[in-house]
């Protein structure tokens, strides 16, 4: 088993990063790109283990496909892989055949896909046969299990010969990158119109453009947490855009409320300490950023102030169920993560809200596990600018962050494997 150990000599953070290019703009920029022939890739293109296992099932040859624990790439490729010719089997992790993929599927059936579950139904590994084009074109969907399947499903919309009219069905989770993936299709020419309850999508394909990736403020968020345990700050990440496409990029506005301040210059941002105190209590609705709520846990945690969270409702189906994660790992500090009780839904009787209580307190290094996902590991890594502090399987951050590690004694924390 492998431990990482860290710890931080002082309560400064100071230095440059050039942070990875958003792993969500680049697997969808790698579809679109594989839909219209385009060649694969681009400046600012994720290094992200996600991403290069999409780039690196967009270019081969068999039909058999393994997505490993890739969440994201399994579900683009569902619906890319429907408009291939002949039949393909798309496969994935021991996780991977946890998570549900029965909605996406059914949906590409009504548009006239065979496919079918080789093993539990709902669930991967799947048989996919090519798309016929006799179903419908006009397509329902739950909203509220994955905006991941929406997206798979409009990217593939231009090349139907009808088009494609989606109506998600229930509260859409996770809408940014929704709007994402349509910014995205409307930079590559397609005709896209979100209006009222449906999004039209018009026939007639992708136009070949070049692309640059912005930097990844889910991965900006880690850097976050460090600066709001500091005292003196003075960090900047590049890379990272005011007009951002990315649901994460409402971080400068939720860290003041944790004394961090966010300055934008002409290649990125600058983090600085804005002189106020924490606030004691902080609520957040995380629908449309759920990648970032396991970081504001430890946020809460570490600076001991009360958070109401909901918009939890994906966190269940990710790499792990992140919710019993963050009640196991925060405990061994001494703070809880609750659900709260239905009396507390009473306004909002839709919405589940979680409660993180208790200062974080340690005498002997806590021991982290990750539970193979990447957000875990970065998400707990900097609570080390208070105290020593132990992570297990540190090598799950490739998912999404390769280079992690070697970013933090950058900027001086003490890394020791």
């Amino acid at each position: 088993m492998d431990i990482i150990t860290l710890s931080k000599p002082d309560k400064t953070l100071r230095g440059t990063l050039r942070l990875d290019g958003s792993k969500s703009i680049s697997n969808r920029a790698l579809i679109v790109q594989a839909l219209s022939g385009q060649a694969l890739g681009g400046p600012g293109l994720s290094d992200s283990k996600d991403t290069r296992t999409l780039y690196r099932l967009l270019q081969q040859t068999e039909n058999e496909y393994d997505a490993g624990d890739a969440g994201t790439t399994f579900r683009f490729m569902t619906a890319y892989l429907a408009l291939q010719p002949g039949t393909q089997v798309l496969t994935g992790s021991a996780r991977m055949r946890e998570r549900p993929i029965g909605a996406l599927v059914e949906a590409l059936r009504a548009l006239g896909a065979d496919i079918q579950f080789l093993e539990k139904a709902g669930y991967p590994p799947l048989r996919i046969g090519a798309l016929q084009h006799t179903g419908q074109y006009r397509i329902s969907i739950p909203a509220d299990v994955s905006s991941q399947f929406l997206s798979a499903l409009a990217m593939i919309g231009p090349y139907l010969p009808e088009g494609l009219e989606l109506v998600p069905e229930g509260r859409l989770v996770s809408r940014p990158y929704l709007e994402m993936t349509l910014q995205l299709m409307r930079y590559f020419g397609a005709e896209v119109v979100w209006e009222g309850e449906s999004v039209r999508i018009a026939p007639g394909g992708y136009q070949t453009r070049n692309f640059v990736v912005e930097a990844d403020w889910s991965a900006a968020s880690y850097w976050y947490a460090f600066a709001a345990f500091a005292e003196e700050v003075d960090l900047k990440l590049e890379g990272l855009l005011a007009n951002s496409w990315q649901g994460d990029a409402v971080l400068p506005n939720m860290m003041e409320a944790f004394g961090v301040h966010t300055e934008f210059e002409a290649n990125g941002i600058r983090l600085s300490k804005n002189g106020k105190a924490p606030r004691p209590i902080f609520e957040w609705d995380f629908i449309e950023c759920p990648d970032i709520a396991q970081t504001l846990a430890v946020v809460c945690a570490g600076l001991g102030v009360q958070g109401v969270f909901t918009g939890l409702e994906t966190l269940s189906i990710k790499e792990t169920d992140r919710i019993a994660a963050l009640k196991a790992e925060l405990a061994k500090v001494g703070s809880s993560f609750s659900k709260l009780p239905a009396r507390f839904s009473k306004k909002h009787p839709e919405k589940t809200y979680y409660m993180v209580s208790d200062q974080a307190k340690w005498t002997d290094p806590p021991q982290f596990a990750t539970y193979g996902d990447h957000r875990m590991a970065m998400a707990f890594a900097p609570l080390a600018m208070l105290g020593v502090v132990q992570v297990v399987e540190p090598g799950v951050v490739v998912k999404s962050y390769g280079g992690f590690w070697e970013d933090l004694r950058l900027v001086g924390v003490l890394v020791d494997f």
